[in-house]
């Protein structure tokens, strides 16, 4: 060993994880010493090895010589003594403060006394784990994410005793092995998980109070908020007793409501049911269990749709309507208004499509529509008054639909004598392919079921929710981003490390405090102070330092 650098690795448990760390470092030309507990333990990590590393060969990854190479550089055993003259140990056992102290302690004793130790633990304290030691200085964690060989991120922890150099020297390794590491302090969940678990046990919350369905939510985040996988389908994925296990750790030191986990959580881990490894989770996996494919229903005819309000939300649901080829009437409020949201169309349109728009500034011209939206400023005097006029003018058995995305739907829908009639359609993305309709205890369910099937015909994926703050995206999205915000203005990591861990770590196609720059901080701020006045969650108000950027006309990122 030299300049401080580390020539010899050793990981202790060669589980998925475990044999992940062991082939990225071998991949990294270290030679690794694995251990495991027992032969049997020993030969499934070697399994893992030999699967991961094969299945890299068959999609050209990797040549058969450099497989040999790899697997040629790590020596396996289950004597703890074959660690001796290790630079760095890396432990990946089960997720058990029990065991990875025992772990720890003996280490300690096998270990060289200039050697660093690290933890690859996604929840506990390192701290604690560090403890069990004679040299809590030299106690790192380095956490991983599965599968280890494609993640790009992993999160160095230091301690309050660790030195300083012991992080960087780790951090350094990182980087050479192609990875991108995050260094923060310890505290439960480090980053990725800290934010992402939050709003997974969020999530479960919301289908248990029986808000939306499973698949609903799933496809809401997947289509309304570009994440690579629904909730549900990621906490099946990563097993339900792990996700139980990582909020636990979590709650222990936020004491936060959120991370509680939900009852139905606990319930399913209870019952056995912990994901796609033991075939039944939030779904079931068993194939014989899958439902057929739904029969194709009657269609629908192409509505004849209006549109009241003339901003990009407005001029975004008038395109949408064209291109589905529905003739569409807009009202823009004035002529002035009118003029200039044509042109508008104009530039977004071709003329066949600019063909079936109307433009005008009457709502008389709204009366034979079977859907009519507004989409005017969120303002409620505003929109209860545009809701009132066209209580007036539309047609008997028409649709009445508000865009709102802060206030109440049925607040607006009482502004009318048909509230059965009215439904909320809420749009994440303005210029997105997913609409929540969102219905109120007023709404009668064959005017849900239009809605839905118009929706449709407009090319739009449906999504159905109560009437209840943020509805399925917003509800679920800004609170994970206030969370990044707290973490950001607490010190614990800065903007760029924040989102790396959670595009690298998570799959998410944008970190949180560009997304926030994205969204509009004003939205942001806006959202989350309906949610705190509907549920009183101190932890929903928005963070002081999103409302001081707000107030400052700043960004986070400019």
């Amino acid at each position: 060993m030299s300049g401080g650098s580390f020539s010899k690795v050793g990981v202790v448990g060669l589980g998925t994880m475990g044999a992940g760390i062991a082939e990225v470092l071998a991949r990294g030309g270290l030679a690794v010493v694995g251990i495991e507990i027992n032969d049997e333990a020993l030969e499934r990590g070697r399994g893992h090895l030999d699967r991961s590393t094969g299945r890299a060969v068959k999609r050209g990854k990797l040549t058969e010589a450099e497989q040999r190479e790899i697997l040629d550089r790590i020596t396996l055993s289950t004597a703890f003594a074959d660690l001796a003259d290790c630079d760095l140990v890396i432990e990946a056992v089960p997720e058990r403060l029990d065991l990875k102290r025992r772990v720890f302690a003996e280490l300690d004793q096998v270990c060289r006394k200039d050697a660093v130790l690290a933890t690859n633990t996604s929840s506990l304290s390192v701290t604690e784990i560090a403890t069990s030691t004679a040299r809590p200085s030299q106690i790192v964690g380095v956490h991983f994410f599965n599968p280890a060989p494609v993640m790009k991120l992993v999160e160095v922890i230091g301690t309050v005793l660790t030195e300083p150099a012991a992080i960087a020297r780790v951090a350094d390794l990182v980087r050479s092995l192609g990875k991108t590491p995050v260094t923060v302090g310890d505290r439960a969940g480090f980053v990725a998980n800290r934010l992402l678990f939050g709003y997974l046990n969020q999530a479960a919350a919301m289908y248990e109070s029986g808000h939306a369905t499973l698949a609903d939510i799933d496809t809401a985040m997947k289509v309304g908020a570009g994440l690579p996988m629904g909730p549900f389908t990621l906490m099946d994925l990563i097993g339900l007793d792990t996700c139980l296990e990582v909020l636990e750790a979590i709650y222990r030191e936020s004491r936060d409501r959120r991370h509680a986990p939900a009852p139905v959580l606990r319930e399913l881990v209870t019952a056995g049911l912990l994901g796609r490894k033991t075939g039944r989770g939030f779904y079931p996996y068993d194939s014989a269990t899958e439902e057929a494919a739904p029969e194709p229903s009657a269609e629908v005819p192409q509505p004849l749709v209006g549109v009241v309000g003339s901003g990009p939300l407005a001029m975004a649901i008038v395109a949408r309507c064209a291109r589905a080829g529905s003739q569409v009437r807009y009202v823009a409020g004035t002529e002035n208004k009118t003029e200039s949201a044509h042109a508008v169309l104009e530039g977004s349109l071709g003329a066949d499509e600019l063909a079936r728009v109307t433009g005008g500034s009457e709502l008389g011209s709204l009366a034979d529509c079977d859907l009519v939206i507004e989409a005017v400023a969120e303002d409620v005097s505003m929109k209860r008054s545009v809701l009132a006029a066209l209580d007036d003018v539309a047609r008997s058995g028409a649709v009445l639909a508000t865009t709102t995305s802060t206030v109440p739907v049925i607040e607006l829908a009482m502004a009318t004598d048909r509230p059965a009639d009215v439904v909320g359609l809420h749009f994440p993305e303005t210029e997105g392919a997913l609409v929540e309709v969102v219905s109120t205890v007023a709404t009668a369910p064959q005017t849900v079921e239009r809605a839905v099937a118009l929706a449709a015909r407009l090319g739009l994926t449906t999504v159905r929710c109560r009437d209840r703050a943020g509805f399925i995206v917003d509800a679920l999205r800004f609170p994970y981003l206030n969370d990044a915000v707290r973490m950001l203005e607490a010190g614990y990591a800065d903007a760029d490390s924040i989102d790396a861990a959670m595009m690298l770590g998570c799959g998410y196609p944008t970190g949180p405090i560009a997304d926030l720059d994205r969204l509009g901080l004003d939205r942001a701020v806006a959202v989350l102070r309906a949610l705190y006045t509907e549920s009183r969650e101190s932890a929903l108000a928005p963070a002081p330092l999103l409302e001081e950027y707000l107030t400052a006309g700043r960004s986070f990122r400019s």
